[in-house]
């Protein structure tokens, strides 16, 4: 009976270590050790982020202004942006 309890107990630590395998805590501490490459991750991180929403919000800029043009007589407000132009150039 002892022996079947160590074999499980040994079966049950070889699936923790498997486990504690995936979620690589090694590489993790390795990462939060080194903070050069801690800093480089991040930059890089940051960079992307910073990349994706710019390209989302020129995308998402795009289809608004679309479906606006669609919507509403642009050339009605470009004449009023004209008149506003030359009652400004009027007065300089």
């Amino acid at each position: 009976m002892t022996d079947k309890r160590l074999r499980a107990l040994e079966n049950k630590l070889e699936d923790f270590s498997v486990a504690l395998e995936k979620t690589k805590i090694q590489e993790y501490t390795e990462i939060i050790n080194n903070p050069r490459r801690l800093i480089f991750i991040n930059l890089v991180g940051g960079l992307a982020r910073g990349l994706g929403m710019a390209i989302g919000f020129t995308i998402l800029a795009a289809v608004i202004i679309y479906f606006v043009q669609q919507l509403v007589n642009l050339p009605l407000i470009g004449k009023y942006i004209a008149e506003l132009l030359d009652i400004i150039e009027n007065y300089r």
